[in-house]
């Protein structure tokens, strides 16, 4: 039942609204279903699969309104989930920041679901985990990664008309390989909507080769270097660029609590605050990346440039804050699109005269909001590089760095490649800050 098609979907809606007394009502139905398999020590530990269909139901009287979910559609049980989040609406406060539901809209179409994923089998999974694991015993190394594939949809329905419906597919792998003295670790990871571009072997591969390289590493004075900055040292889920991205909020500008504020008041909107080499862009059509049309209140995401050869061109509006400063609220869904150039990582490494190559940033915390000055460490693979060759791994450092001072130091750009559901390019920085050593591999 998981995945249901967009009659299914609507069915059950309507049903909803059909029960509803209240002055407004929105549905949101969001069904999944996925499996994954786990392995450490180059042994399969756990593997499962979950099936899983919610509904949450939020009614309105005038400004109050209350939320009830329920994981059962029939009759009586969606009556009675709309009769509990009137009742609850009934008794809560008055909302603030309280808009009308949206009429019916008008949606982009994204090709974020693919057959190739939505068939995946046990079997599938148990044939990656194998082959992950028969590389790293070949050279006797040792592995860990999960793999996790799934199909989902989402639909909504409100009191006003308003329908909309999605399909989804993600496949997203990751793994750590290291040698048998524990010294050495190397890092892959990936996620794709199609299953058909993944290779476990590759990529374990790629993580086994950064483990084997890591080995010995040396301790190098804390300073400020030229770094190459992998995607996963960008982009996680407390990355320096997600960071970034998700700072374009244009409430949080308004009031002075964010990086885009100006003294005396308004917003950096139109200044320029990067290198002209950057542009990041919501665009929930990019065949590389494609992601959610609408958001959860069905306010349609368009294709829409947050910063354009580095002037800040725009940020997201809210509808409440939309309407207060009479301007179109901005769908965002979470995703990004960072343009790249046409250099791989090895291209990046081969211009670079003396420098450290950074694979993954972890452990990511603020220590200025308003600069969004971060803090972190790196892990399982920093090597320096002199005369355009990795000459030797090196230990593990602190950094301290904001991703605005960031992205005015680029030297160069690399090819944009798809990561957490993102498309982020491999970057050169110089001045990048070490703070100090860490003994952690």
């Amino acid at each position: 039942m998981p995945i249901l098609s967009k009659d299914d979907a609507q069915t059950i809606l309507k049903k909803v609204m059909s029960f509803t007394k209240a002055d407004e009502c929105e549905a949101n139905l969001n069904g999944r279903t996925s499996g994954n398999v786990r392995y450490a020590r180059n042994t399969v530990t756990t593997a499962g699969a979950a099936d899983n269909v919610s509904l949450v139901v939020q009614c309105w009287f005038g400004r109050r309104s209350g939320v009830a979910t329920c994981n059962q559609f029939d009759d009586e049980t969606l009556r009675r989930c709309v009769q509990r989040a009137e009742e609850i609406a009934r008794l809560a406060p008055e909302d603030p920041d309280y808009m009308p539901r949206l009429s019916p809209q008008q949606y982009l179409t994204a090709n974020s679901f693919a057959q190739s994923t939505a068939g995946i089998t046990p079997d599938f999974r148990a044939q990656a985990a194998g082959d992950s694991i028969a590389l790293c015993e070949a050279r006797k190394l040792t592995a860990a990664g999960y793999l996790e594939d799934g199909a989902s949809f989402a639909a909504i329905r409100n009191s006003k008309g308003l329908e909309a419906y999605q399909q989804f597919t993600n496949l997203d792998f990751s793994v750590t390989v290291r040698t048998p003295d524990g010294l050495g670790s190397g890092y892959a990871v990936a996620d794709f909507t199609d299953a058909a571009k993944f290779d476990a072997k590759a990529m374990t591969k790629v993580a086994a080769d950064k483990a084997s390289a890591s080995v010995s590493a040396k301790a190098i004075e804390p300073g400020k270097y030229t770094v190459i900055l992998e995607p996963a040292a960008l982009v996680s889920d407390e990355g320096l660029i997600n960071r970034l991205v998700w700072a374009f909020d244009a409430r949080e500008a308004d009031e002075g609590r964010s990086f885009l504020s100006k003294k005396g008041g308004g917003t950096r909107k139109g200044e320029k605050l990067f290198d002209p080499r950057v542009s990041i862009s919501v665009d929930p059509t990019n065949l590389l990346a494609p992601s959610g049309v609408f958001d959860n209140e069905g306010l349609p995401v368009k294709k829409l440039p947050i910063i354009e050869k580095g002037v800040v061109k725009n940020l997201y509006y809210s509808r409440f804050w939309a309407e207060k400063n009479k301007v179109a609220p901005t769908g965002f869904t979470g995703n990004f699109v960072m343009e790249g150039g046409t250099a791989s990582t090895a291209d990046l490494i081969k211009s670079t005269q003396k420098g450290i190559l950074v694979t993954r940033l972890w452990y990511i915390r603020d220590v200025d909001p308003q600069t969004l000055l971060v803090t972190g460490l790196t892990r399982d693979g920093t090597f320096y590089i002199e005369n355009g060759k990795i000459k030797h791994p090196v230990k593990n450092m602190r950094f301290n760095e904001s991703p605005v001072i960031m992205l005015n130091n680029i030297e160069a750009v690399g090819r944009a490649q798809r990561l957490g559901g993102n498309l982020v390019p491999p970057l050169k920085i110089r001045d990048f800050t070490f703070t100090s050593l860490s003994d952690a591999v």
